[in-house]
Order: C-alpha cells, then structure tokens, then sequence
C-alpha cells in the first residue's frame, strides 16, 4: 500500500438510535461525538438510525400495511378510467 494515500481504519462504535444497541467496530468514518465503552477506552461514536438490530429484516417483526384500504382508494380513484368505448 502507498503511504498516505488511505483514510484512518481505527475503532468507531455505531449507536442504533431505533434500538439503543451499541456496536464496536473498526471503520474509516469519524465523529467528534465520544462514548466511554465498556473496556474503559473512548471512542468516537456515529449515529445510525438502523441496522441489523433494529431492522425489520433482520428481526422477523415485519409491519403489516393496509394493503386492502389502499386498493380500494386506488379503485375508487381510477374508477371510469379505461373503461369502454
């Protein structure tokens, strides 16, 4: 590898704002933003709105969408639309 070229690989802790879960990492993102961790180091921390913790993928919780109300809007919308001449 070329000196001086490479952004800085250190250890970063991603914090899950949906779930509260904490992960120590290593990454070339940084942050001004500090959490002491539980080895008694700080690190700096990035704020992620999800990951695999909280995303519902990963979790198996999945949203069920009114899928029934939405046709039936979407019908009533379009309802002469195409119809015959």
């Amino acid at each position: 590898m070329k000196a001086d070229i490479h952004p800085n690989y250190a250890a970063v802790v991603f914090n899950d704002l949906a779930s509260g879960e904490k992960i120590l990492t290593r990454s070339t993102a940084t942050s001004d933003k500090t959490i002491e961790w539980e080895d008694g180091n700080t690190y700096p921390v990035i704020d992620v709105e999800i990951s695999a913790a909280s995303h519902p993928f990963y979790t198996g919780k999945q949203r069920i969408m009114d899928t029934a109300g939405r046709v039936e809007r979407f019908n009533a919308r379009f309802k002469g639309f195409g119809g015959k001449k």
